[in-house]
């Protein structure tokens, strides 16, 4: 249908984008994010994005430039869905100490897979209603493509200061994806919207990720902590992850923009189920019942050994001494990563009891690392008795 215009073509594609259950649509041109490539490279630079390999400065040019990911681009379709629902947590303020907190994100179904899902759909009603071939590409945020900066640029929102993208309406409750294509569409401007003085997310970070307005350091982040980081997390920074077991959402439950949120109408999202999970039960969890509970959703990224080390330390937060039986299993029975967090996690409940489950725990162990935060723990507790 060649004699759609520029215009009418650029209607269609958002009228069928939302068809397609896309709640934000948005189009911008395909010319390099220069600004974001620099503020990216200064970041990798300082350090901020240690502890992902795969963040490297090629890739950020690459993701940068449109015309390295698809030659010939002229057009980059970039689209929001909401994920947010309203948890028992963020709405009511439970607090129970056997309980960890998993980010609104991770509670649904993987979010990737229905995304990019979508975009196929969309990308065939445009061929198919332009009755020709066309060149595309489509990323969700596991490609190279800078999903923000193209977010940012679109006009689908603007940038927090906790470096999230805040759109009107949604917040920065929202999956962003992108479908780069060689079709000349008519591009959105950027919005005239900026979170002004307020510093919600940064005063909120608990660990001080949130280093300056638009600028995080990662290694700090609590959610790549509990998500990307599959050794032991750093000392300092487990008594800040709270009951945090996966992800955090702690910049964004206090951001105002976020405040007036819709709860999401995707069923996929909606699994309210996994908004408090009793600690107990993570911990008697094998490999089986880990996959039974958590298969399809983004859960499965921390694995098994990842999610028992995130429950210790929230235990360890909780100073519950009911939580001694199953941490002193833990403390034998299971891999390094979680016996050593076990131990932090008894350090900090402390008690005459805890402290000789310690020291008999040490007669057989054999791991260094764990041996030391065993030593840790019981050294915490002989200091907090005096």
């Amino acid at each position: 249908m060649d004699t759609l215009s520029k215009s009418d073509l650029t209607n269609w594609v958002k009228k069928t984008a939302s068809s397609l259950g896309f709640d934000l649509v948005k189009i911008t041109y395909a010319k390099e994010f220069s600004e974001d490539k620099t503020r990216a490279l200064d970041r990798l630079n300082q350090g901020y994005m240690d502890g992902l390999p795969w963040y490297t400065a090629s890739r950020v040019k690459r993701g940068t430039d449109p015309q390295q990911l698809l030659p010939g681009a002229q057009s980059i379709i970039c689209l929001g869905i909401n994920y947010f629902q309203p948890t028992s947590y963020y709405k009511q303020g439970l607090n129970d100490n056997n309980t960890g907190r998993i980010a609104n994100y991770a509670q649904g179904k993987d979010y990737h897979k229905l995304i990019k899902k979508r975009m196929r759909s969309l990308v065939a009603e445009m061929s198919s209603i332009l009755g020709k071939e066309f060149s595309a590409k489509w990323y969700v945020d596991d490609g190279p493509m800078l999903d923000r900066a193209a977010a940012n640029r679109s006009g689908l929102g603007w940038f927090g200061k906790n470096t999230n993208i805040l759109s009107p309406g949604v917040g920065s409750w929202t999956f962003l994806g992108q479908i780069i294509t060689d079709l000349d569409l008519q591009a959105d401007v950027p919005l005239k919207k900026s979170c002004g003085t307020c510093i919600q997310c940064i005063k909120a970070c608990p660990t001080g990720a949130i280093v300056g307005p638009y600028v995080l350091d990662n290694t700090k982040c609590i959610s790549f902590q509990t998500i990307e980081n599959k050794g032991p997390i750093p000392r300092d920074i487990r008594p800040q992850m709270k009951n945090w077991i996966f992800g955090c959402d702690i910049c964004q439950e206090v951001c105002p923009v976020n405040n007036i949120a819709p709860a999401t109408n995707e069923p996929e999202f909606q699994r309210s189920s996994l908004d408090a999970i009793n600690l107990f039960d993570v911990l008697r969890l094998d490999e089986e019942g880990f996959t039974n509970q958590f298969a399809g959703t983004p859960i499965m990224r921390a694995k098994l050994s990842g999610l028992k080390r995130n429950a210790c330390i929230a235990l360890g937060n909780n100073k519950d001494k009911s939580s001694v039986p199953e941490l002193s299993k833990c403390l034998v029975e299971e891999l390094e990563l979680v016996r050593g967090h076990a131990a932090w996690a008894l350090g900090q409940i402390g008690g005459l009891n805890v402290l000789n489950i310690l020291k008999e725990a040490s007669v057989n162990e054999t791991d260094q690392w764990v041996l030391e935060e065993i030593d840790l723990a019981i050294r915490q507790i002989n200091s907090s008795d005096k």
